[in-house]
């Protein structure tokens, strides 16, 4: 049996998480506000400052391949705590050859792209049907369209930039419409363009934050079989980017990140109130707003899904290494392409 250990989370600034025995537990101006089997925990994440892990919990975690990772209250990566890189170095080695070689290259990124674009095609679909005479149906099945014949024309692509534009030109007729999945009323929810660094909306910052917590998941799922997160065969690379990581996020974006804002929206899960505007206009979510798209975000990774390749049925989080294995054996020669995931 299959099991998924649980990501620890910890957005309260100033906390303290140590060892306790065979638990992990969070101090907070010397109270206990909260503690955790220490087997069930596969990775710390800490969203903000001020978050000490003490050294004996760090012992722990680079002995048990526990990864402890430091990110801002905006999501932004900081820094990444692991022990041993594991992996075949044979395996590395053939990633890297592929990296170098553009027609190789291309191939994997063009199963990405199509995949991203069909997700974000079944997304828009999945509402035109869950709504009958929904609002904006006739520009949702105009970018429903647009969509298909850019899946259509990625088998021409040439080269890494041609497949950039078409993978643009999806995004931006997937967003143009994004504002019609919403269902809550509320003035305030109001989409009406994909923005980031910094996001000038509430949407636009529960969206960012939850691509954040996606690359982070699916670089640990690239590092549990033996690959290397930063090189990557879309994404240029650049020091510090985890290229690969965010190539395979492509494919999850809309089925995980997009559904599950959508879902808190929707829902009313989360309040417009629950955000923070600053001066410049940017956008940021508070303690409470983060801490219930966390919540959401680990509970969804326990739901049971059917990989649509393999026909078996997973935790959704065991997907992002599934995909990462199926990498592997294309990078190997095991298989002739890769088998991007598709929702259905």
């Amino acid at each position: 049996m299959k099991m998924i250990r649980n990501t620890l989370y910890v957005t309260m600034e100033g906390a303290w998480v140590h060892k306790d025995g065979e638990a992990i537990t969070i101090h907070k101006d010397h109270s206990k506000v909260a503690q955790f089997p220490i087997h069930q925990i596969g990775e710390i994440v800490c969203f903000g400052y001020g978050i000490g892990v003490s050294p004996s919990l760090t012992e722990y975690c680079a002995s048990n391949g526990v990864t402890i990772t430091y990110v801002d209250g905006r999501g932004k990566f900081l820094a990444r705590m692991q022990g041993p890189v594991h992996g075949n170095v044979l395996l590395r080695r053939s990633q890297y050859r592929i990296s170098d070689n553009p027609e190789q290259s291309l191939a994997i990124a063009k199963c990405c792209v199509a995949a991203k674009i069909q997700n974000q095609r079944n997304v828009l679909l999945r509402h035109l049907r869950n709504h009958n005479d929904c609002s904006g149906e006739a520009e949702i099945k105009q970018s429903i369209a647009v969509m298909e014949e850019c899946v259509g024309n990625i088998k021409r692509v040439v080269d890494a930039g041609e497949l950039r534009g078409v993978e643009g030109n999806a995004a931006d007729n997937y967003f143009k419409v994004f504002n019609h999945l919403i269902l809550n009323k509320d003035p305030d929810f109001q989409f009406t363009s994909r923005n980031r660094r910094p996001p000038m909306d509430r949407i636009n910052a529960m969206l960012s934050y939850a691509y954040s917590i996606l690359a982070l998941d699916i670089r640990s799922a690239l590092e549990c079989v033996g690959l290397d997160p930063y090189v990557g065969f879309l994404h240029v690379d650049r020091p510090g980017r985890p290229s690969l990581a965010l190539d395979i996020m492509e494919e999850f974006r809309a089925p995980i990140a997009d559904r599950l804002v959508l879902s808190l929206i929707n829902l009313k899960k989360v309040s417009s109130k629950n955000f923070k505007v600053l001066p410049n206009g940017e956008v940021e979510m508070e303690a409470e707003t983060r801490k219930i798209l966390l919540s959401a975000w680990q509970k969804r990774k326990q739901e049971e899904i059917i990989h649509p390749l393999l026909e078996e049925s997973m935790p959704t989080g065991l997907i992002y290494t599934e995909q990462a294995r199926l990498l592997a054996k294309h990078v190997r020669g095991e298989i002739e392409y890769y088998p991007a995931f598709l929702w259905r």
